[in-house]
């Protein structure tokens, strides 16, 4: 009957690792400390070695140590020293000589040499030319010893007694000689070269257990000249290809010379490699035995031997024949193996060693790897009371073998259990991780954790928050649409899990998702909304809620662009008209691939060109998905060409929407910025400041030419200034033409800002980005004009306001009150009275002489600039951006020329904060 899985104790033969010294004295320190390190404290061979002033050598430090005390080296560190040990212990009181803890390895020394000594541990050294050398010395232990070198070997001689090999990586052979009796080499790794991998010459009672071999050019295991009642078990001995060997007779895995096989013992061992030419498995007693069988018949001896063909197929993982095949209580077996990993049982392997044993073959003893784990929790969402049951689920080669340990994370004890499951109950709310680590015997883990909802055990009551959502400051091109309102029911009260949510946003629009989420929404349009979210949970309970949701458009900040033409219904055939809406893509961001759907822009702004009109007309623009307002933009007569800057919120869409009052036209939009919260820069408005007149300075500009003209750093606009508003009226043009006014002189945009008319003075007002050295340039294309620009803000970082746009909204209209008289002046008010600067339409009409119209502050002085030129029987609109005085109010004051209808409306407004 197979026995149970737990390590098997290993009595028999058992080898007790010595290392652990009996109490010192307490005027003896435990520890002497070597540390040659530069970063360390001053080190001295004279001093104390304590941890603060260490030996500069390990030889300073075995040479100081008494019985009980402990030499900790610095790891990580050569020392340029053979180290010499030739001082004694005592009996439970070893001198021990280790790798500092914590501090990994190796420990590099020239070699090792343990002369005259009893009762001594060396651990954790490299040898890297010396080899190790073992002479006149009782009850010693070598433990995770490197020999580095291939011509440097290990040499236990000189009658040395009770000497311990283990858990070292040897790359050349050990030898056991000069009468050296009870050796004993456990879990190691060797490599043979022209003599055996261990040798024992004259070295009886050599115990050889639980290592393995590569034999080169002699043997794996050879026991000669009087080696006598030695053992070779549970080994693994493999074929190494042969180099420049000199030996003329065959090599054998186990060689027992005549004189050597009294008392002398072997079984469970494997040789991997078998037959292979010029190798024997063995050779006893000067007798070739070609298998296992032929040798017990002969001797006695290897009963439960190996012998496979293919080095390759042998090995620490599953299926070898070396695992759960060994001798458990074999002379010199260790409970742990070369890695310090226990002796373990694979499940997918049947136990065949002695007795129904299960320690493996080798150095090395087969573990359980556990390459990950996941964690299912049941009830990860619960009030306070309820048994959560959390199940692991490994990823490893063996069934039942992990323990489990697994923290629930409200501060209770681990459970730490064999059981792939686990329970526990919270005694108090609380959002916490679960986590569980899967840990293999050899002390390998993988590890996971998830997160848990702890509830009161209050019945379910649904709270939420309703917030406008905007862009972003960190990531300004992430798509937020206009008037977006994000709803975050995560205030409710859910004892259980939410398995459905309804929202109604109160626009027709509602939502439904299986958990409880936050969910967002764009309004067509600014209003006042009932929102209702209703929860309902795992238990079937549910509970409504309901709040008032003020919807209104964001103060945003203005973002310039070179302008771009966006829609020319010229080259598209669609021309717009009266009735139908057409629909205009408002792109904000440009790559390399080109324009690219609007993100976080709230509001646009447009040079808007009608040309071509078959009947006097008006067009109205305004956002996608809204009703048309009652308000217009851009007013033509039939025939002819007219154009004005329109800033316009964008639609839920991405879009605005443009429409002629009557008749049919054709469209041209150009793109030149858009306002966008979280994002671009504030304005500052300013009464209406000349910058330019070309009629006093530098003459009028002729078709085909440009000219840079300067307005940052001057007139009381900053220079940091990174956009300009400005009224540019066109005065005195010889023939049709179009004014375009950009930043960079060197790239001139295919849009325009004016269209001018012979004998007409024109006006329309543009926002332009500021290029090098706080200039833009203007540039007509045919004929010659004077042109006029009156600055009315700037945009800058440390601007005074940020815009709120509006659904277009008629503020004033005279034809219902009275013409406006020659040198008259108006007030309009409805502007928001916090308001220090608007964004407005103004439109002048039956008209009956030429003149202008100038916009201010209400309570300011009147200033001696135009805000649209009036022209006698025609309707002439202009986008005004002007100040605003207080209780939200404006003065439109007519010039001296004829008398006119003025019609205002609203299109945003300025507000400081």
């Amino acid at each position: 009957m197979r026995p149970t899985r737990t390590t098997v104790l290993l009595t028999t033969g058992l080898v007790t690792l010595l290392g652990i010294p009996a109490a010192a004295a307490a005027d003896t320190p435990s520890t002497l400390y070597v540390n040659n390190s530069a970063s360390a404290p001053r080190c001295s061979d004279t001093g104390p070695g304590s941890e603060d002033a260490p030996f500069c050598t390990i030889s300073a430090g075995a040479k100081a140590a008494q019985p009980g005390q402990t030499v900790q080296v610095l790891a990580y560190k050569s020392y340029d020293e053979t180290v010499t040990v030739d001082r004694s212990g005592e009996p439970g009181r070893p001198i021990s000589i280790v790798m500092r803890p914590n501090t990994g390895g190796p420990v590099r020394v020239k070699g090792l040499k343990i002369q005259g000594a009893s009762h001594v541990v060396v651990r954790g050294l490299t040898s890297t030319g010396g080899g190790v050398q073992v002479s006149g010395s009782t009850d010693i232990e070598l433990d995770r010893i490197t020999v580095a070198s291939q011509t440097d070997s290990v040499v236990i001689g000189a009658e040395s007694v009770d000497v311990r090999l283990t858990r070292s990586n040897l790359l050349s052979p050990v030898r056991i000689e000069g009468g050296s009796r009870g050796t004993v080499l456990s879990r190691n790794q060797i490599r043979g070269g022209i003599t055996a991998a261990v040798d024992a010459v004259w070295g009886p009672g050599t115990i050889v257990t639980n290592n393995t071999l590569h034999l080169s050019c002699d043997a794996g295991i050879s026991f000669r000249s009087a080696s006598t009642g030695s053992g070779a078990f549970n080994n693994q001995i493999d074929i190494s290809a042969p180099r420049s060997c000199v030996n003329p007779d065959p090599r054998s895995g186990i060689l027992v010379s005549q004189d050597s096989a009294s008392g002398t013992r072997t079984d469970y061992n494997l040789l991997s490699g078998f037959p292979a030419d010029g190798v024997v498995p063995y050779k006893w007693a000067d007798v070739v035995h070609a298998t296992p069988a032929a040798l017990r018949a002969a001797t006695g001896q290897g009963a439960h031997d190996i012998l496979t063909p293919a080095a390759w197929d042998v090995g620490p993982w599953d299926h070898s024949p070396h695992v759960d095949s060994g001798d458990p209580a074999a002379p010199g077996v260790l409970p742990t193996d070369y890695n310090g990993y226990p002796v373990v049982d694979d499940p997918l392997a049947p136990n065949t060693g002695k007795d129904g044993g299960f320690i493996d073959r080798g150095a090395h003893e087969l573990q359980d790897t556990v390459r990950g784990v996941q964690l299912e929790i049941a009830q990860d969402w619960a009030p306070v009371g309820t048994t959560v049951q959390a199940k692991a689920v490994a990823d490893n080669n063996w069934p039942g073998t992990l323990t489990y340990r697994y923290d629930f994370g409200d501060g209770t004890a681990p459970v730490v259990t064999t059981s792939a499951t686990a329970e526990h109950v919270y005694r108090s709310p609380c959002a916490c991780t679960v986590s569980v680590k899967a840990i293999t015997a050899a002390g390998k883990e993988a590890y996971r954790q998830q997160s848990v909802k702890v509830t009161p055990t209050s019945p379910l009551a649904t709270a939420f928050t309703a917030q406008p959502y905007l862009p972003s400051a960190s990531d300004p091109n992430q798509l937020v649409t206009p008037l977006a309102v994000e709803v975050d029911p995560g205030s409710s009260t859910t004892p259980w899990p939410i398995v459905r949510m309804d929202v109604d946003y109160g626009d027709g629009a509602k939502e439904v998702s299986d958990p409880i989420i936050t969910t967002r929404h764009a309004y067509k349009q600014p209003g006042t909304y009932k929102v209702t979210v209703t929860l309902q949970d795992a238990k079937g309970a549910t509970s409504t809620a309901e709040r008032t949701v003020q919807v209104a458009y964001t103060p945003a900040g203005y973002v310039p662009v070179h302008p771009t033409r966006v829609l020319d219904t010229r080259t598209t055939g669609s021309p717009v008209q009266g009735g139908t809406a057409t629909p205009i893509d408002v792109p904000v961001h440009y790559y390399s691939s080109g324009p690219h759907h609007t993100a976080g822009a709230s509001a646009v702004v447009l040079n808007v060109t009608v040309t071509g009109a078959t009947e006097d007309t008006h067009l109205s623009v305004w956002p996608s998905g809204q009703p048309r307002p009652a308000t217009s933009n851009v007013n033509v007569k039939a025939g002819s060409t007219s154009s004005n800057t329109v800033t316009v919120p964008v639609g839920a869409d991405g879009l605005v929407s443009a429409q002629l009052n009557s008749g049919k036209a054709a469209l041209i939009v150009d793109y030149v910025g858009h306002y966008q919260p979280n994002a671009g820069q504030r304005f500052s408005p300013l009464a209406p400041t000349r910058v330019v007149d070309t009629r006093t300075t530098g003459g009028a500009l002729g078709g085909g030419q440009t000219r840079t003209v300067k307005v940052a750093g001057v007139n009381g606009i900053p220079a940091d200034a990174t956009a300009i508003a400005f009224n540019l009226t066109g005065t005195g043009s010889t023939e049709n033409a179009h004014v375009i006014a950009y930043p960079e002189a060197d790239k001139r945009p295919a849009t325009s800002n004016l269209n001018l008319e012979p004998g007409k003075d024109k006006s329309n007002q543009a926002i332009v980005p500021v290029g090098p050295n706080g200039t833009i340039t203007l540039y007509t294309n045919s004929g010659s004009t004077h042109l006029v620009l009156d600055a009315v803000g700037y945009y800058a970082k440390d601007g005074k306001a940020l815009f709120t746009p509006a659904v277009p909204q008629r503020l004033a209209d005279t034809r219902s009150t009275g013409k406006l008289a020659p040198g008259a002046a108006t007030t309009v008010t409805g502007i928001p009275a916090n308001a220090i600067g608007a964004a407005l339409n103004v439109t002048a009409t039956d008209t009956t002489g030429p003149g202008f119209l100038t916009v201010y502050g209400y309570g300011s002085a009147r200033p001696e600039a135009s805000s649209l030129n009036t022209r006698a029987g025609e309707t002439v609109p202009n986008h005004v951006t002007t100040p605003v005085g207080d209780g939200g109010r404006v003065t439109i004051a007519n010039s001296w020329g004829g008398s006119t209808h003025v019609i205002t409306d609203l299109l945003g407004y300025f507000t400081a904060g």
